[in-house]
């Protein structure tokens, strides 16, 4: 018989994954869907009554997002313009029930090429906060996720908050998504940029493209052509199809390689303008 546990302190999970298998589980808007009309025989650690981790507060050098914050407490947190993409991103997450239920760390954990949460959260140089039995430490976002439903968490080991830096220069974050309808949709592809600007020009640049690799990607390339350039509406202008060749978008049922590519110049050119726009 499959077991069930709840604790409500991060030790008392910790000491669980440190005697046993479990699947962790917060919201569960990914593993339930997963299993319609299957047995669950998976031993659970149910980590959604742990209030430690969960909330955003700000800190001396960055923000901290616990594991289990949910997509609506995002939405509704008052964050800085350096977390707009990050919340349309939330607003575009499944619809109002899925918000109030998934979690922002799950959203990581599930490793989905897809997933909404990721590429703004990369423009943020977000970490992963893990933590097991014998201490905790942090990881790059960009090297936590190693490829499609893959990551590096151990099983004796928790994700416990997303770090996000303080920028050194006044920022702002936009994301775009291309899906077949609004809500309720698996990303074509998405798109999300923070610039951080001083004197009208970009003095920082970190751009990512989401559901056109097995991970998404930061545009290092793309990055470099941003720095000095005046921050303006036509900053779009900047994105050749040169800066895209580290992707490896997938034929699928929603999109041909050759259009996701199209898609992915088309939304960079738009965030960018957008974001110049506001400069």
């Amino acid at each position: 018989m499959a077991a069930y546990l709840r604790p409500t302190a991060e030790t008392e999970a910790l000491a669980a994954l440190a005697h046993g298998k479990f699947t962790v589980l917060a919201g569960g808007t990914d593993y339930y869907p997963a299993r319609v009309g299957k047995a669950l025989a998976d031993d659970i650690l149910d980590i959604s009554a742990i209030a430690a981790l969960r909330g955003i507060r700000e800190e001396a050098n960055h923000w901290r997002i616990g594991a289990t914050t949910i997509w609506s407490e995002l939405l509704g947190a008052g964050l800085p313009a350096l977390f707009d993409g990050l919340a349309l991103a939330a607003a575009e997450i499944g619809g109002v029930q899925i918000q109030n239920a998934g979690t922002i760390a799950g959203n990581l954990c599930n490793a989905s090429p897809a997933a909404d949460g990721v590429p703004p959260l990369l423009t943020l140089d977000a970490r992963v906060e893990i933590a097991d039995a014998r201490g905790r430490s942090s990881v790059a976002l960009a090297e936590f996720i190693l490829g499609n439903r893959s990551t590096l968490l151990r099983s004796d080991q928790l994700v416990t908050a997303i770090l996000v830096p303080k920028p050194a220069h006044a920022a702002r974050s936009h994301f775009a998504k291309l899906g077949a309808r609004k809500y309720l949709v698996v990303s074509i592809v998405m798109a999300a940029a923070t610039l951080e600007v001083e004197a009208g020009r970009v003095k920082a640049a970190r751009v990512a493209v989401g559901a056109a690799s097995a991970v998404a990607q930061r545009l290092p390339l793309l990055e470099a052509a941003l720095i000095g350039e005046r921050c303006d509406a036509g900053l779009g202008a900047h994105v050749s199809a040169e800066q895209l060749a580290s992707l490896a978008p997938i034929d699928d049922v929603r999109a041909s390689r050759e259009y996701r590519l199209d898609a992915a110049l088309a939304l960079l050119r738009r965030v960018l303008d957008e974001l110049g726009a506001r400069a």
